[in-house]
C-alpha cells in the first residue's frame, strides 16, 4: 500500500444504528468520568473505536492532557482501525499545540465515521473540528448524548468561556444546617460512608479551596485517601488573605507531595510570603476586595493557572462569600440525621440577604442515602 493509500480517506459510511451509537457513547463518557480531576488544563475526554460491531480500542485523555484520547485509541486499534467507527464525548481538537490535531491522527487512520457528543467550547475549535472531518469524506453524526456530556466537561467550558472554574460547594450538617458545636467540635457530624463519598468527590475534582478558617481550626490535609482512585494529587488551595497558615501545618508541611496554592491579597508580608514559598507553596496574589481576597479575580487566576473544576469544602464564611458574588455553581449538600440547635455554628455566615428575591437560587437534581446520611445536589439556575 503506498502512503497516499494509506492516508486517503475512506468512503462514507451510512449513519449507524442509533442504539449501538448510544450504548458506545456511554462507553465512551464512562471512560471520560474516570479522567475527571487528571487532565487539567484540558478537557476529560473518552474515545472508542469500533468496526464491526468489534470494540478495537478505548481510551481517556492521559494524565495532564496530553496524549489526547483519540490517538491514544487509536494506537490500541492500530491497523484495524481503517473503516472503522470512532465515538468520541468531545470534537476532535484541529489546531497544533504541544501535539498535532487529533482531527489528522483520524484521517490519516482511514476512519469512516466519528461520532461526537457535542463540539468543543473552545472558540479555536468550535466547529472546525468536525469541519476539517467532514472535508475529508468522513461522515460525522454530532448530539449522541450531549446532555451527559456537558456534564462532563462543565469545568472546561466554564474555563474557556467563563475565566473561572466550576465551582461545587460541599457542605456536611446536621438536619437544622449546623456544622459544629459552639465550642468548635465538628468531627464527626456525617457518617464515614458519606466521608469516603466526600474523597471521591475531591478525587474528581482538580483542586479542592478551603478559607484559612478551617485551615486554623482542623488543620485538615484535604487529600483524597482512596487507594488508586487518581493518578495525580489533588491541588490544595486556601484562601488566606494575610498569610495566617502556620507553616507547621499539613498542607504547608506536605506541600512537596501533594501541591497547595494560597491566594493571598496583594500587599501582604513579603517575608512571610517568601517562607511559604520556600516550603513549596504556589503564592497567587489578587487585588483585595474590601479587607479580603477577591474570590471572583482569585477563581480567575486559577483558571489562568489551568484548573477547570474546584471543589469547595469550608468554612461558612467562603461559603457566604462565594454565593454572595454568585460564583457557586452546584452544592452538594450531606445532611446528617441529626439536630444540633441555634448555638451551634451555621453552614452559611450571614452575607446581607435582606429580601427573599436577592437569595441565590437553586434547582435539585439529585438526592440519596448514604449510609445513614443523605446527599442532596443542586445546580445554580441561570
Amino acid at each position: 500500500m503506498t502512503a497516499s493509500e494509506a492516508t486517503a480517506a475512506p468512503a462514507p459510511v451510512p449513519p449507524g444504528d442509533a442504539a449501538a451509537d448510544a450504548a458506545h457513547m456511554r462507553s465512551a463518557l464512562a471512560l471520560a468520568r474516570r479522567g475527571l480531576g487528571s487532565t487539567w488544563p484540558n478537557p476529560s475526554v473518552g474515545c472508542v473505536v469500533v468496526r464491526d460491531r468489534r470494540v478495537l480500542g478505548r481510551a481517556v485523555t492521559a494524565p495532564g492532557g496530553r496524549p489526547h484520547a483519540e490517538p491514544r485509541a487509536l494506537e490500541m486499534a492500530g491497523p484495524q482501525a481503517r473503516g472503522a467507527t470512532v465515538y468520541v464525548t468531545l470534537e476532535p481538537c484541529n489546531h497544533y499545540g504541544q501535539t498535532p490535531p487529533c482531527t489528522e491522527a483520524l484521517i490519516e487512520a482511514g476512519i469512516a465515521r466519528v461520532v461526537v457528543a457535542m463540539r468543543d467550547p473552545d472558540p479555536r475549535v468550535n466547529g472546525e473540528g468536525l469541519g476539517r472531518l467532514r472535508a475529508a469524506g468522513i461522515a460525522v453524526t454530532e448530539g449522541v448524548l450531549e446532555a451527559e456530556a456537558r456534564e462532563v466537561v462543565a469545568g472546561f467550558a466554564s474555563r474557556v468561556l467563563r475565566h473561572r472554574p466550576f465551582v461545587t460547594l460541599k457542605l456536611a450538617a446536621t438536619l437544622d444546617g449546623r456544622i459544629a458545636t459552639g465550642a468548635g467540635e465538628s468531627r464527626w457530624i456525617t457518617s464515614e460512608p458519606a466521608r469516603r463519598l466526600g474523597h471521591a468527590m475531591r478525587g474528581r475534582h482538580d483542586a479542592v479551596l478551603v478559607g484559612v478558617g478551617t485551615v486554623l481550626a482542623d488543620d485538615p490535609d484535604l487529600t483524597c485517601r482512596i487507594p488508586g482512585f487518581r493518578p495525580t494529587p489533588v491541588v490544595r488551595v486556601i484562601v488566606d488573605t494575610h498569610l495566617r497558615t502556620s507553616l507547621t501545618s499539613l498542607l504547608v508541611a506536605t506541600a512537596a507531595e501533594s501541591p497547595t496554592w494560597m491566594l493571598i491579597r496583594t500587599g501582604t508580608d513579603p517575608d512571610r510570603r517568601r517562607a511559604v514559598a520556600d516550603l513549596g507553596v504556589r503564592v497567587i496574589e489578587t487585588s483585595g476586595a474590601d479587607a479580603g481576597v477577591d474570590l471572583a479575580k482569585g477563581l480567575a487566576a486559577l483558571a489562568d493557572a489551568g484548573l477547570t473544576q474546584v471543589l469547595v469544602e469550608g468554612g461558612a464564611k467562603i461559603a457566604a462569600a462565594l454565593l454572595r458574588a454568585d460564583l457557586v455553581d452546584r452544592i452538594a449538600w450531606f445532611h446528617a440525621p441529626s439536630v444540633m440547635g441555634a448555638d451551634g455554628w451555621p453552614s452559611v455566615q450571614a452575607f446581607g440577604v435582606e429580601r427573599l428575591d436577592l437569595m441565590p437560587r437553586f434547582v435539585r437534581r439529585a438526592m440519596r442515602p448514604v449510609g445513614d446520611d443523605t446527599l442532596s445536589e443542586f445546580a445554580r439556575i441561570g
